[in-house]
């Protein structure tokens, strides 16, 4: 079985591409945080993850650069040969399900701090559980995740 699930954040705003055949590929890449090491020091691995499809031109419309995420998909090597003749090992997550995890004030509030350096604060409870509204405009077959 190769199955795996992830939680992190984007690093950079999405790569959108289009097949000759017209099917969206989104490739993004995403921060993990790891457990803490020592003395309260982070740590984060960083995934290279691809999507097709509905999937991806969910991705085009809605993440960009620090949006939270939760993927469930599958690892997938992308193993080749550069110009010198080396081979070359990558891995790449191939999405299968992607939602939000962070309410929409919560990632305007990091967006924010990130942005003028500071610490995140804590995320106060929320009568909406804490969930990101979606907009209007969007189709509910547009969403992954229903």
């Amino acid at each position: 079985m190769n199955k795996v699930i992830l939680m992190g954040r984007l690093t950079r705003d999405p790569d959108i591409r289009y097949s000759p055949e017209g099917t969206a590929i989104a490739r993004f890449p995403i921060a993990v945080d790891r457990r803490f090491k020592k003395e309260q020091e982070k740590d984060a691995d960083f995934f290279n993850c691809t999507a097709f499809g509905k999937t991806a031109e969910f991705v085009e419309k809605h993440l960009a650069k620090g949006t939270k995420i939760l993927l469930i998909g599958r690892i997938q090597n992308d193993n080749y040969k550069n110009r010198d003749g080396e081979k070359v090992y990558s891995v790449q997550v191939m999405v299968d399900e992607l939602e939000f995890a962070e309410s929409k004030a919560a990632a305007e509030r990091n967006q924010a701090d990130s942005q003028a350096g500071q610490q995140r604060k804590p995320e106060p409870s929320q009568a909406g559980g804490g969930f990101m509204n979606i907009p209007e405009n969007v189709d509910e077959e547009e969403l992954p995740f229903i």
